[in-house]
């Protein structure tokens, strides 16, 4: 079932479809959803590629409260990076790679400039 993507940031079908298996089953949050999941994981995405406020949500969305209550369950239980580690190994695979990377290489300089890192901690360190 086709749906229209609102946002650049929503999960395609074929997305979704690798996506939705991965999350843990309705049950471990206790009563039963208000909520589309789909419709919550695209409200995740959008604050994260948006870097705007949960209470910034457009309010097509869940409310702010009931995204912001199930990003940190999800969180907490380690289910995103569990879904990051799966998701980057099967790029890895596909790609005729080994799973795990060996190496990895961080810029400094972009991590120290960017606009979430306070002003008095910026700059160069040649330490």
């Amino acid at each position: 079932m086709d749906r229209v993507r609102r946002y650049p940031s929503d999960l395609t079908d074929a997305e979704w479809e690798i996506i939705e298996p991965m999350l843990p089953s309705p049950q471990w949050m206790g009563r039963p959803e208000k909520h589309s999941r789909r419709a919550v994981i695209d409200a995740i995405l959008y604050v994260v590629r948006t870097g705007c406020a949960w209470r910034s949500l457009p309010v097509d969305f869940p409310p702010w409260q009931t995204v912001y209550a199930d990003f940190t369950r999800l969180n907490s239980r380690g289910v995103t990076e569990r879904i990051l580690t799966e998701l980057r190994e099967q790029i890895r695979v596909a790609h005729g790679r080994d799973p795990e990377p060996t190496a990895g290489i961080i810029d400094s300089q972009s991590v120290k400039g960017a606009d979430t890192v306070p002003r008095d901690s910026r700059g160069y360190d040649a330490g």
